[in-house]
């Protein structure tokens, strides 16, 4: 009886390969850029603690914007209930009387200048109480400025007007030609009037933050008057004043 013949290890052995899987019979591999490229799904590769930090940043943005709108809106109905109570108006302003004594340019285009005037204020309001700090007044004509002043602040109460007095000016300021030019043809001078300070509203024993008052006053003609001459002797015409308040708090102009 013959022996078995050891089988050749040089005999090749057929290997059956199931859908593109490896030598061992294992399950295929696929890179994530070749799942891409196939239109196949993969995980993020984004560790897990990342994404509950961005789960809790959207949480936190939603109650952040949850509670600005809830303090807008608890903002809007306190400032109606105050409408409704209190009914406030802006103060107003009016130029009661003007003389123009000096407006001198020299042949070196220096100005000049001294204006006397009275400003009317009023509080119109009944249960509300303005407390103005200094006043800057200011005047213009065409455009030139030719001179400013300060008044002292005051407290004003309800429902009163207040009359103050001022001297706006100018000494040796340097015009520019074109503008000395201008003033030089005028004999009446067209005259525009700007009052500027900060105010706080009390209200009982409540006083606000400081608030920006602007008056701007225009339609004032004046000429130069004599030494002894009185106010009755300038033309204010059709003076008007418009009066601007501005908040600090979104920077609001009403």
């Amino acid at each position: 009886m013959e022996a078995s013949k050891p089988p050749n290890s040089n005999t090749p052995v057929a290997v059956k390969v199931n859908g593109g899987g490896n030598a061992s019979g294992g399950r295929p591999t696929s890179s994530p850029i070749k799942a891409q490229r196939h239109g196949l799904p993969h995980r993020s590769l984004a560790p897990p603690h990342c994404r509950r930090q961005r789960g809790c940043c959207c949480c936190c943005c939603c109650l952040s914007l949850t509670l600005l709108i809830g303090l807008v809106f608890l903002a809007a109905i306190a400032a109606g209930v105050f409408y409704v109570f209190y009914r406030p108006k802006r103060p107003s302003f009016s130029v009661s009387s003007l003389r123009l004594a000096t407006l001198n340019i020299s042949d070196t285009d220096l100005l000049t200048s001294s204006l006397n005037l009275s400003v009317t204020v009023r509080n119109r309001n009944q249960n509300i109480v303005f407390l103005y700090e200094d006043l800057t007044v200011s005047a213009s004509s065409d455009g030139v400025a030719i001179g400013e002043g300060t008044i002292q602040g005051f407290a004003q109460g309800f429902d009163t007007s207040t009359v103050l007095k001022a001297t706006v000016s100018s000494t040796g300021r340097r015009l520019d030609p074109a503008e000395a030019s201008r003033l030089r043809k005028m004999n009446l001078y067209p005259l525009e009037i700007d009052v500027y300070t900060e105010a706080s509203i009390k209200i009982g024993g409540f006083k606000s933050r400081s608030i920006s008052v602007r008056a701007s006053c225009d339609g004032i003609e004046a000429a130069v008057t004599e030494a002894n001459a009185t106010a009755a002797a300038t033309t204010t015409g059709s003076a008007r004043c418009k009066v601007k308040l501005r908040f600090d708090i979104w920077k609001w102009t009403i």
